[in-house]
């Protein structure tokens, strides 16, 4: 037996494989710094916890709904509606087991082979996976980081075509903390709104901000129609392993990811779903430091990042990444970080494995504690005699 031709498009998510082989290297006594994982250090909220822990004593551990509990999909509706300045309901929302379920969802629900879809580059791989996956045709638009990693408008409008059947944006975005404006997200929905296609607006960051507050094209004219926003429960809440996502849609496109839903996971965990209620209906004061504490780190990681030689690195306006410039060191960026790693020990990403306009580039996630960002900072400075 051979694997489907198919499985030869796949990709993956590098983050994992660097974090295998730090902890490898763990395990042989090396102190690793690890800034190469996109997950939150904070521990889930205590009011989340006993959310949790009371759903399982209470028995939440049989099968729910296919399309996730009415009392989490009506508190999501009421919170996209008040955050996005929209009217949705619960029979917009789909609740599933992470935010990749959606993008999978949704792609494998509207692609046929040779239909093209819009991705910033660089950005999250699994997009650009997933479009291999499915046949389509990628068509990797640059963000561009004087616009602060927002995609230049004419460019975008020239890769437009007949064949797009999806554009997806990602504010705040990984890999490169970029908030899109809101006047580009404005011209962004006069562009697209009369065309037939489909916007996956990835927002699972929409809380972790620091100058401007994130706009949803969603909230614009002639584009809530025709608008997936994908949004969760991991980053903003710290809960990763709880694995509970979803997305707000039209409702025959929620239609179909019931109906793959159903063919795939059954349905989210119960006791999942009853902690995500009181995430979202509780207190909100630990997103609010956590927040607070992430802006400490950001400010702390750029300033170091722009004292070492052929390291040049801009202010990321959200999420929890630094995608600093490092082309002065003259070094290919795959070995740089394998430096990194192997003789510093320090964890980050090369930019590339986020789409090829992430040469040049390293992330560096600083959802890590402030003494160990300053102490990577350090160990990487004592390093840049090879590349200085």
């Amino acid at each position: 037996m051979k694997l489907a031709q198919k499985m030869s498009r796949i990709g993956t998510e590098s983050a994992f494989e660097v974090l295998a082989r730090a902890r490898a290297l763990e395990k042989q006594g090396r102190n690793v710094i690890h800034l190469e994982i996109g997950e939150p250090d904070f521990p889930t909220p205590r009011h989340i916890v006993e959310a949790g822990k009371r759903a399982l004593d209470e028995g939440w551990t049989k099968y729910g709904p296919t399309q996730g509990f009415p009392e989490l999909r009506e508190a999501i509706a009421a919170y996209i509606s008040r955050t996005r300045g929209i009217t949705v309901g619960a029979e917009n929302v789909c609740v599933v087991p992470g935010g990749k379920p959606i993008m999978y969802f949704l792609m494998t629900a509207l692609l046929e082979p040779g239909d093209e879809v819009i991705f910033p580059d660089p950005s999250f791989p699994i997009y650009e996976s997933l479009i291999h996956f499915l046949g389509a045709t990628a068509v990797g638009v640059p963000v561009v980081e004087s616009r602060g990693f927002s995609f230049d408008l004419e460019t975008l409008r020239k890769s437009l075509s007949d064949k797009t059947k999806l554009v997806i944006l990602n504010s705040p975005a990984n890999p490169t903390g970029g908030v899109i404006p809101s006047g580009d997200i404005a011209q962004m929905a006069a562009m697209l709104r009369d065309r037939d296609l489909i916007v996956l607006s990835d927002e699972i960051y929409s809380r972790i901000w620091y100058e401007e507050e994130p706009t949803s094209i969603a909230s614009h004219e002639g584009m809530l129609d025709k608008t997936v926003i994908l949004d969760g429960f991991s980053k903003t809440y710290s809960m990763t392993g709880w694995r509970l996502g979803y997305g707000v849609m039209p409702v025959w496109l929620a239609t179909a990811v019931v109906q793959l839903m159903v063919n795939s996971n059954s349905c989210t965990a119960s006791f999942s779903q009853r902690a995500g209620i009181a995430a979202i209906e509780g207190p909100q004061d630990c997103v609010t430091a956590m927040v607070a504490e992430f802006r400490k780190r950001r400010d702390a990681i750029v300033k170091g990042l722009n004292t070492i030689p052929g390291f040049r690195c801009s202010v990321p306006a959200g999420a929890f990444y630094a995608f600093p410039n490092v082309s002065g060191t003259k070094m290919d960026t795959k070995a740089l970080a394998d430096l990194l790693l192997n003789e510093a020990g320090v964890a980050c990403l090369d930019g590339t494995a986020f789409g090829k306009h992430g040469t040049g580039h390293l992330r560096f996630s600083y959802a890590n504690s402030l003494d160990n960002i300053l102490e990577a900072i350090e160990r990487i400075r004592q390093l840049s005699n090879r590349w200085a």
